[in-house]
């Protein structure tokens, strides 16, 4: 379980950071043009939160799928707040529901195989 726990987080966390470059870059794209065109490209009220979000959760994602076979409870622990952090400053959608998912089911397996070390 660990291992699974390992390649979910990972995978998870690396189609998140695809999804957290196209949100950080749609940004920066929508703050270049600053209201010029305002009835076309609106910026959101919620810029920062997804940039900071596109940043950390699959840095989380990544640092706990690649922990989960060492500590397990750790890996668990930061994948599921990469699952909550993309579903908090992302939304649930058609690109994230992937990582989110992903992240989320590898925290239940990072639990699971935390639970069976024997020791």
């Amino acid at each position: 379980m660990k291992n699974a726990a390992m390649v979910l987080g990972i995978i998870g966390g690396i189609v998140g950071m695809i999804v957290g470059f196209f949100v950080y870059g749609w940004v920066v794209f929508t703050d270049w043009f600053n209201g010029e065109v305002a009835d076309t490209i609106e910026v959101s009220a919620n810029a920062g939160r997804w940039q900071m979000v596109g940043l950390v959760a699959p840095i989380l994602a990544i640092a706990g799928g690649a922990m989960s076979n060492q500590r397990p409870m750790i890996g668990a622990v930061l994948m599921f707040l990469s699952a909550a952090g993309m579903y908090w400053g992302l939304g649930f959608g058609v690109f994230t529901m992937f990582p989110i998912a992903m992240c989320a089911v590898a925290g239940v397996l990072g639990m699971a195989g935390a639970g069976s070390e024997k020791g």
